[in-house]
């Protein structure tokens, strides 16, 4: 792999003779819990990581919050050149199911090429590929060619709760000229990925309630009303057939397409018939002429996450329950926001159903960055460059992170570069990432780093 203007070249070759050395450290990391669900081993690998950031120069700390810490450090010795916000997360999911792991989850195992092991692609694998990067970088040059401040994240796998405020209370602190995200895997195709935005959300719970106590179908059924068809009345007043959500202004702020993202997203390649057979599907939801990529990236969804109440046991049981709850979740896009939905579903059920009890259980607001933002061009060469093709653009992700809080809050653009293998099973039993995409990674922050600090002089 050789750069197109060989400046690189020293780099790539310190990370190829290193590759045994960074794959021992990347599973001595690893193996190091962290579950921000359960509070194990937070403080720890904070400490860790943030010994690590120092052992290369950078002024590194860790930065309590109301909840688990965040990790930050920087080294802004790069004058007159521009300067990276690395984000990323130190806290993994919980690994349970625990029998359906092959190799226990923190106990690193290599096969065919890979490595299993929790945390290994959601995040720490993507994260700690940036920081070797950057050791490599400075292994080689003695200095980095842009300033990197660098956050890692506690809470990320429980909603990043403190992160807003926390982002508010140190603008001048993490403020910087772009932001890169290095998680989540890349495309199905095996390409590398450019994201520029994601879909926000809003989870919400809807509680109905009858009698003080569950009654005898036959001795109450027509009498007292039921919770169950209170719910099942009320939803079907928020969402038709048409696949339209009627909520009063839900769609006011739906921002169009603009016509860069129309073109990325007539690029992107899906096989229809084959999502359907593998998911044993004859259709998709309605509207039915709506593309596959314009409904992830370009419309807000009401999903129904569970409908719950009465008897759900083997066979029958004539009963009329006393309550019943809905839990849902709302996917944002621009220019939506979590507030301003909520409210309009809360009008709606003031409406409709004003016995029922809504409960909000959280949101994150959507975020986008331009396809045309001049940071995009070095991201493309750096990956281009070390992949030998260009990435896929996607205009916007259908999941949610809470990168509004450095698009909204911080004005700064941001985008994500996945460095996971598609099938990297992140959240579930067996999470892997393939070894070579990991060098990969190093290569291509090495790239990226190298790139944009190449832009001095040349962004207002």
């Amino acid at each position: 792999m050789t750069s197109a203007n060989g400046e690189l070249d020293g780099v790539f070759s310190y990370v190829d003779a290193h590759r045994e050395a960074f794959i021992e450290r990347l599973i001595d990391y690893v193996r190091r819990p962290s579950i921000s669900a359960h509070g194990v081993g937070i403080a720890e690998v904070a400490q860790f990581i943030s010994g690590v950031l120092n052992n290369l120069g950078f002024n590194a700390r860790v930065m309590p919050t109301d909840g688990w810490p965040m990790v930050y450090g920087e080294r802004l010795e790069a004058e007159g050149a521009p300067t990276l916000l690395l984000y990323g997360h130190y806290d993994v999911q919980p690994p349970d199911p625990l029998d359906e792991w092959v190799s226990p989850p923190f106990e690193p195992t290599i096969r065919d090429g890979r490595l299993y092991a929790r945390g290994v692609g959601d995040n720490k694998g993507q994260h700690f590929a940036q920081i070797l990067a950057l050791e490599s970088l400075l292994a080689v040059r003695g200095a980095l060619p842009c300033n990197v401040k660098v956050l890692l994240e506690g809470e990320e796998e429980i909603g990043s709760p403190q992160m807003p405020s926390f982002i508010a209370t140190n603008r001048d602190l993490l403020h910087a000229d772009l932001v890169i995200t290095s998680d989540g895997p890349v495309d199905e195709s095996g390409r590398s990925t450019i994201n520029f935005g994601n879909r926000g959300v809003l989870s919400f719970e809807l509680q109905a309630t009858g009698a003080n106590r569950d009654l005898h179908s036959g001795n109450w059924g027509g009498i007292v009303p039921n919770p169950i068809w209170t719910l099942v009345h009320l939803l079907q007043t928020m969402k038709n057939d048409k696949g339209e959500v009627t909520i009063d202004g839900f769609y006011d702020n739906v921002e169009p397409l603009s016509p860069l993202e129309k073109q990325a997203l007539a690029k992107l390649q899906v096989d229809l018939a084959d999502v359907k057979r593998s998911l044993n599907l004859t259709d998709l939801d309605q509207p039915l002429e709506r593309g596959f990529f314009e409904r992830l990236m370009s419309w807000p969804t009401f999903t129904i996450n569970g409908l719950h109440g009465g008897y759900g046991g083997p066979g029958s049981k004539t009963v009329l329950p006393h309550e019943a709850f809905a839990k849902c979740d709302i996917r944002l896009v621009e220019a939506q926001t979590g507030d301003e939905i909520f409210e309009k579903v809360r009008a709606h059920v003031a409406a409709h159903a004003p016995g029922v009890k809504l409960i909000r259980q959280g949101s994150m607001d959507p975020s986008k960055t331009p396809l045309d933002s001049p940071y995009a061009a070095p991201i493309i060469r750096a990956l281009t460059t070390v992949h030998g093709e260009a990435p896929i653009l996607e205009p916007t992700a259908g999941g949610s992170l809470p990168n509004y809080v450095f698009t909204k809050v911080l004005q700064m653009p941001a985008f994500g570069v996945p460095y996971a293998n598609a099938d990297e099973s992140n959240h579930a039993p067996n999470e892997n990432m393939e070894l070579d995409r990991f060098i990969n990674g190093i290569k291509t922050g090495a790239a990226m780093v190298t790139f944009i600090g190449a832009m001095r002089g040349e962004v207002d």
